[in-house]
């Protein structure tokens, strides 16, 4: 037997311990498998389309000190998810995790936070990507089907578009084969690599001039409209948000656990080096962003702090149009493995019954693809990014910034639930070969106060001070309706339980019986203390 064989053997058996047959394609590497949460990361994506929340709320400190500090969080994060992935590898990931370590109800909202989560961060990307491609067409100015790119006139219907189609790419490509998404999550690890060091090349020699380390380390911005009064306490924590968006959907090596060979050991690997690497790279691509920005403040605060004003102002159109190009390329393969993980987690929960209609999305087809998951994801993304049609007076969408919100804010409760029960649990925990030893006393605990504190506090409260509802100057275009979208999400399933699914959601389910008459034999189930 060979070392492939004798591992993919293993990894069916822990497979059938944790109650589940190997339904999908085992055919993922480990460095594929942390290919998808690096993509899904994609500092090509995060670091550009949301560079304007941190320069707006914080300026260059937002950045050159916000960045790191926040990313060590997220790393503890991380290695706390490692942990429980390496014990657990199964496509349900976080909500199967939550369910085993807690009860049926906090598997029950962990899942909902997490599909919810993963679709915003679907809608998210590829909305972002079509924005960028659609400055590209207009940067050339490309008039197709009575469609002119280079006008102004029709900007968030002309995004809308190639939102769309981008949307339909990755669902091609998904359905086409696991191992297709694979390998091109491997293209996609060279290209963000090479990518981003190819833009930090522009950046350094490109721009006519830039900031001293001074203005980088020391310089702040604070076009919120909240009084300076606020600006440590609030305004600040307000563009962490650019860090805590970038460096997310690294559960994704959890959800393709079931495709990997060692998943225990490999998946492990793929959430916290996935961080790890994509905050590294990530800070040297912000600060040489920063570097040029900080050098034409003016330019860049009139323009709403984009990214497109940063390029615009700091070098001439010939390498706009390249770095550009360069981005959405890599934002074209994080929506892609966004979309991968979001409808593994789709058919996973379904297959444990807790979605309505769970038996067409836990369905197969004879690709091994969860197809009907992957199309519903796709629908519900497109409904989620429907608001992002309705602009302001400026033709800017009134919405957006919102859905990012509820991507984080789902992603991150999702991930906090286990990590609490894990740390309730204490020495008691199956602990597979990733292990963070008596560590977790410690991490598990930062993990949840830094979620609970910076993603559901800030990312909740109005970004604008025209959005605070009792304020003189409210304006609606301006309301943070994060809240009342993840408040009703919570309401809505909080009493889909109460008065339902308490009665016949009892978690994951155990598909045994199905493997006994594929196998002939019950394989052993670990009793854990």
């Amino acid at each position: 037997m060979s070392t492939a064989e004798r591992t993919l053997d293993q990894d069916e058996q822990r497979l059938a311990e944790l109650g589940y047959k190997q339904e999908l394609n085992r055919t993922w590497s480990a460095f594929q498998n942390f290919g998808i949460s690096f993509t899904i990361i994609s500092i090509l994506a995060g670091c550009l389309t949301t560079y304007y929340q941190g320069w707006n709320n914080g300026g260059p400190v937002a950045i050159s000190w916000g960045w790191p500090i926040i990313s060590c969080f997220i790393l503890i994060i991380a290695f706390c998810m490692s942990e429980l992935v390496s014990a657990f590898p199964t496509a349900g990931g976080i909500y199967w995790w939550a369910s085993k370590l807690g009860s049926p109800v906090w598997g029950w909202f962990t899942g909902w936070f997490n599909l919810l989560g993963l679709i915003a961060i679907l809608a998210s990307v590829d909305y972002f990507a079509g924005q960028f491609l659609s400055v590209i067409l207009g940067l050339y100015k490309v008039k197709v089907l009575g469609i002119d790119f280079s006008d102004t006139k029709h900007l968030l219907a002309e995004t809308f578009l190639m939102f769309v189609i981008l949307l339909c790419v990755h669902v091609f490509i998904n359905i086409r084969g696991s191992h297709l998404v694979a390998r091109l999550n491997g293209v996609s690890v060279v290209w963000h690599v090479l990518g981003a060091l190819a833009l930090v090349g522009v950046l350094i020699f490109a721009p006519t001039k830039h900031a001293s380390f001074h203005d980088v380390f020391t310089q702040t911005q604070n076009n919120s409209g909240f009084g300076h009064n606020m600006f440590w306490w609030y305004v600040l924590p307000l563009g962490f948000l650019l860090t805590q968006y970038t460096i997310t959907g690294f559960d994704a090596s959890a959800h393709i656990s079931e495709e990997t060979h060692g998943a225990d050991k490999s998946a492990p690997k793929g959430v916290w080096q996935s961080v790890f690497f994509s905050a590294i790279g990530g800070y040297i691509l912000l600060m040489a962003i920063t570097f040029a920005a900080a050098a034409h403040t003016t330019a860049v605060n009139e323009a709403g702090g984009t990214i497109f004003a940063v390029f615009e102002s700091s070098m001439s159109m010939a390498w706009v149009k390249f770095v550009l190009i360069v981005a959405v390329v890599g934002q074209t393969f994080c929506g892609m493995s966004c979309m991968t993980s979001a409808s593994r987690m789709m058919y996973a929960f379904s297959r444990d019954g807790a979605v309505p209609g769970s038996r067409l999305w836990s369905r197969v087809n004879d690709r091994r693809i969860p197809f009907n998951a992957v199309m519903a994801v796709a629908v519900f993304a497109l409904i989620l990014t429907l608001p992002a049609l309705k602009g302001n007076k400026a033709g800017v969408t009134v919405a957006f910034t919102a859905v990012v919100s509820i991507g984080v804010i789902g992603l991150y409760l999702a991930y906090i639930i286990p990590i609490f029960l894990r740390w309730r649990m204490g020495d008691a925990f199956p602990a597979g070969p990733w292990t963070l030893g008596k560590k977790y006393k410690w991490m598990c605990v930062v993990s949840v106060v830094e979620v609970l504190i910076v993603v559901v506090i800030y990312f909740n409260a109005p970004f604008s001070s025209g959005g605070v509802p009792w304020e003189s100057g409210f304006d609606w275009s301006l309301f943070n309706y994060t809240p009342v979208v993840t408040g009703g999400v919570f309401i809505a399933v909080g009493l889909w339980w109460l008065l339902s699914a308490r009665h016949w959601f009892t978690g994951p389910k155990h598909t045994v019986s199905e493997i006994d008459t594929e196998i002939g034999a019950a394989p052993a189930i670990v009793e854990y203390p």
